[in-house]
């Protein structure tokens, strides 16, 4: 058991971090937190625009901010952005305030789930595979050395990762026991 205030999800973009995410806090009794959604609520801004008015570095100090925040708190289920991994000082947070998941997904199947979608700003131009296999290159590690637990969410549909991650949750996680009320 690794007792932590709060349950974190990282990994790349289209693995399930808000879907599986919002099932799994719900089954957990835990706040879900998205920090995408949240930085968007707080700025006023979809996170393409804030990409486009302060560049990747501006929207990564934003979110390093919310993380540092979030993480104070406890009993919240906190999905991360696939980049959030990037900032030394956000990995320290979730590593010392949470439980970290690692949802690893592939690149052949973040592209089919990532088809239709046109609001992630790094994938907005060029050869999207390319751009997949260079952010996995670049993150992978990264989320290795946060995470407490990895999750294959390649093959099953939400509900059922949901299910078979909170049992998994069961045995390896608990909130600590001066943090379990939210």
């Amino acid at each position: 058991m690794n007792p932590a205030p709060n349950l974190v999800f990282v990994g790349p973009m289209g693995a399930g971090k808000t879907t599986i995410g919002t099932r799994v806090a719900a089954k957990l009794g835990l706040r879900f937190v998205d920090v995408d959604h949240r930085l968007e609520e707080l700025t006023g801004a979809r996170v393409p625009l804030i990409f486009e008015c302060e560049g990747e570095a501006g929207f990564r100090a934003r979110e390093s901010a919310l993380i540092a925040s979030l993480c104070a708190d406890s009993g919240l289920l906190i999905a991360t952005g696939g980049g959030a991994v990037l900032d030394p000082a956000s990995r320290q947070h979730l590593r010392e305030r949470g439980f970290v998941v690692h949802l690893h997904l592939d690149v052949d199947a973040q592209l089919v789930r990532l088809a239709r979608d046109r609001s992630r700003p790094l994938l907005a131009e060029g050869d999207r595979h390319a751009k997949l296999t260079a952010l996995a290159a670049q993150r992978d590690a990264l989320y290795a050395e946060v995470a407490d637990l990895r999750f294959d969410s390649n093959g099953p549909g939400p509900a059922v990762a949901a299910e078979r991650l909170a049992a998994l949750l069961a045995t390896q996680w608990q909130r600590s026991a001066n943090h379990a009320a939210a």
